[in-house]
């Protein structure tokens, strides 16, 4: 069984000891409750794993044997995750599940007909969901954190849209009105896939012209109507079994 991951930011060098404190340090040794002896696999979050064994523990501080360091290579193609915000109760839920699923990066948007407003507490919104993203990727052992960016408004996505194109991505707008299915779009050899995921209302109709208009592909994810908080998800679990992610 895989040792537990738990992240650092500047792990050192094989035979050095690491301090394993703070929020993380704290959930090891109290929560996890892990003692001397035992494996953990540390990470910086991005990409960078050391294998290390606890040499020391307290209440909320591990101290760790850095035994070697190596370097993850990321998933291609890269995914970026455009959420439209959920209900509050299902928000960080589909941060976990996305980022359980692979996301490499999520970006949360306030479309039109999103329920939840974000306008006066996006600051405080946006941590919560890093937070998410960290805990999630900790359970899932994962050595990259996915990259939470600030809340985007539709201008904001729309730039989002033109520049990944122009980079050859694929940008596939999840809806039930998409005349082309998910599972047909060439992903062989993209650098980058972007997903986006309207809210439980729907998309606008305005806001599917803009989407197409600015080089979005407008597609059926498969035969039901998901959930917004899922979506992304089951997206990104078919784009596993179609493309070298898995």
């Amino acid at each position: 069984m895989a040792a537990t991951v738990f992240y650092l930011d500047d792990i050192p060098e094989p035979g050095a000891t690491a301090v394993l404190d703070g929020p993380e340090g704290r959930h090891a040794a109290t929560v996890r409750r892990i003692r001397v002896g035992e494996p953990i696999t540390l990470s910086d979050g991005n990409g960078l794993l050391a294998d290390s064994e606890v040499v020391a523990a307290e209440k909320d501080r591990l101290e760790l044997k850095v035994l070697d360091r190596r370097v993850a290579a990321p998933a291609t193609p890269q995914v970026t995750v455009v959420q439209a915000l959920p209900k509050s109760e299902r928000s960080e839920l589909a941060v976990e599940l996305m980022t359980e699923a692979g996301a490499d990066a999520i970006v949360p948007w306030q479309a039109i007909r999103c329920v939840s407003k974000w306008e006066n507490k996006a600051h405080k919104a946006v941590e919560k969901w890093r937070t998410a993203a960290k805990q999630a990727a900790r359970q899932s052992r994962r050595p990259y954190i996915p990259d939470v960016a600030d809340l985007h408004h539709t201008r904001d996505l729309l730039n989002l849209v033109r520049e990944a194109k122009s980079h050859g991505a694929i940008v596939a707008t999840l809806h039930e009105s998409g005349a082309g299915r998910f599972t047909d779009l060439p992903f062989d050899g993209v650098p980058e896939v972007v997903l986006i995921v309207g809210p439980e209302g729907g998309l606008d109709d305005s806001e599917l012209t803009a989407l197409a208009d600015a080089g979005a592909d407008i597609v059926l994810l498969g035969p039901t109507v998901l959930r917004t908080s899922t979506a992304a998800a089951v997206a990104l679990g078919a784009l596993g079994a179609l493309t070298p992610r898995w």
